[in-house]
């Protein structure tokens, strides 16, 4: 994982780059890319809640069906 506020954040390849040095230093170009990671996070586990909301439904009438 790379994360802006990591130490590997500035020994990467990109940062060395004269072209990128600049907007990768920024802070607001930092926050930025945590916030979009916070809104995939909190997205994949509403997703994955989702998925498990739809499973048990499924398993009780099963159940029923059979018992």
């Amino acid at each position: 994982m790379v994360a802006p506020w990591s130490g590997f954040w500035e020994r990467n390849a990109f940062a060395q780059a004269p072209l990128l040095a600049g907007w990768l230093s920024n802070a607001f170009f930092r926050g930025a890319v945590s916030g979009i990671g916070l809104i995939t996070a909190i997205a994949g586990l509403a997703e994955l809640a989702g998925a498990f909301r739809r499973r048990t439904p499924d398993a009780e009438v099963d159940q029923q069906q059979t018992g």
